[in-house]
């Protein structure tokens, strides 16, 4: 039995775009959770927290849902998304010239079973000065970005190296989300060829 529709618990543009680009028909049903960081919880263990919370603020036995959470790590701080301008260049600063981790935590749910995972990746910025932080910012793209950049647009120009899932980066691991959407019944390939051919 085919299990549609799936929800994307993310009002996140970038995931929307990245299960489009796989095929999947999805609605999209924003979830409202708390995301305070608890105390010394680890950064893998925070994003799936959250992935699952999300999951399931909006998850039903009709649906098949799909949440994730992603966050940046530097010396072992996470950076979430910038608070302000000054707060995006000053992340910005602490990421240049350097590598730092992406974490994005993934639970699909149908409403009585849920799986959840993280995916990590290692990113390296190129060195990059104040000026060009500051007309970085002045884009508006990292604005609710976690980490305060976009890698899949104009932050792009930042990233030396990616060791690790692009998409999970971006904010929705594709390899994985495939997999546990199959485990949950869904027949990923059904509407592919109808996609392909439209687009």
């Amino acid at each position: 039995m085919v299990r549609v529709p799936v929800v994307l618990a993310s009002a996140s543009p970038r995931r929307a775009e990245l299960l489009r680009q796989i095929g999947i028909p999805f609605e999209v049903i924003a979830a409202i959770v708390d995301e305070t960081l608890l105390p010394d919880e680890p950064p893998l263990v925070y994003v799936e927290r959250l992935a699952r919370s999300k999951a399931g603020a909006v998850t039903s036995p009709e649906r098949i849902t799909v949440a994730a959470d992603t966050v940046v790590v530097v010396d072992d701080v996470i950076l979430g998304k910038p608070r302000d301008q000054s707060d995006g260049v000053a992340m910005l600063l602490s990421l240049q010239g350097r590598s730092h981790m992406v974490h994005t935590g993934l639970c699909v749910s149908d409403g009585s079973i849920s799986r959840s995972l993280s995916v990590s990746a290692r990113v390296e910025f190129r060195k990059l000065d104040r000026t060009e932080a500051l007309a970085y910012v002045a884009t508006g793209e990292g604005r609710d970005k976690a980490g305060g950049y976009g890698i899949q647009g104009i932050g792009g120009i930042f990233a030396q190296t990616i060791e690790g899932s692009y998409s999970a980066v971006v904010g929705l691991p594709l390899t994985e989300t495939e997999l546990l959407l199959r485990e949950f019944g869904v027949d990923t390939w059904r509407y592919r060829n109808r996609y392909c051919n439209n687009g």
